[in-house]
């Protein structure tokens, strides 16, 4: 059976507040499947660090309470940012508040200049601080006491309650695309996040996850596959790219809005709008 469609919208960064409560509006009314922000301290990419932005998960609790539909999730929060205890809680109290509609985004963290003006250590060890981090989410959501005894994190008879809504946990996110970091979505992940990029890149990434899972004994298809593709002005060519990598095999995808630093695309409320006027019924049939 055909796993369906389901498309999703991410503002992420450089954007008014009053930006974002409208398209959480929008994406909840027009039904989209999912909606995203982005869990950054900085701003990045070509627009500088400089820019506004807010914190992922404190929009994605305000996201919670103003939406009633949607499901809502960040794409994706970094392992080095916070000791993954107090990440579990925050993510099982952002489940609560949605009544069971988080998806748990969450990967190894790349971004050099946040943790250099931050002076936050473990970039260097982040994919061990990964790998240890997702096991002992997982068991705090799962286990009544958590011991664990690693390189980088130790817990101790650790208590975390209440558990999330979802059983056994919120769906896994997880966004990689080194060989490592396949291996831990192979083991953990529910769903994969591509890094983007063409149709053909994206699948021979897919391939290597398929290896990693059949290393360790598991159904690829048991993962499901998502990317992100950036919104333009023409609905029709959006509809293009999103059915090229649904034919691809990919069942997620979300349309990153631009946060205001995009001559092409400077709107991201009324490309939200568009979005769902003339390109979501085209997917949907």
């Amino acid at each position: 059976m055909t796993e369906p469609l389901r498309v999703g919208i991410k503002l992420s960064q450089d954007a008014p507040i009053e930006s974002y409560k409208a398209i959480w509006k929008i994406a909840d009314e027009a039904r989209f499947d999912h909606c995203w922000a982005m869990d950054h301290l900085a701003s990045i990419g070509s627009i500088g660090d400089d820019r506004a932005i807010f914190d992922g998960w404190e929009l994605l609790a305000a996201m919670a309470v103003a939406t009633s539909h949607v499901r809502i999730g960040l794409l994706v929060t970094g392992i080095t940012y916070r000791n993954p205890a107090l990440l579990a809680k925050i993510a099982t109290t952002v489940d609560h508040l949605s009544d069971g509609r988080l998806e748990f985004g969450i990967g190894a963290a790349w971004a050099a200049n946040e943790h250099d003006m931050y002076g936050i250590s473990g970039l260097d060890h982040r994919v061990g601080l990964f790998s240890e981090g997702l096991q002992v989410i997982r068991s705090l959501w799962t286990q009544e006491r958590t011991n664990f005894d690693g390189r980088y994190y130790k817990m101790s008879n650790a208590i975390a309650n209440p558990k999330p809504v979802q059983t056994p946990y919120p769906p896994i996110w997880i966004g990689a695309s080194g060989p490592a970091t396949l291996k831990l979505t192979a083991r953990h992940a529910d769903v994969w996040n591509a890094s983007g990029g063409t149709v053909e890149k994206a699948l021979a990434v897919s391939q290597q996850l398929d290896e990693a899972c059949a290393a360790i004994g598991r159904d690829p298809r048991e993962i499901r596959r998502s990317v992100q593709v950036p919104a333009g002005e023409d609905p029709g060519e959006i509809v293009d790219r999103v059915h090229a990598f649904a034919e691809a095999g990919f069942t997620e995808v979300i349309i990153i809005l631009s946060g205001g630093n995009m001559p092409t695309n400077p709107d991201p409320v009324n490309t939200a709008a568009m979005l769902a006027e003339k390109v979501l019924p085209e997917l949907r049939g």
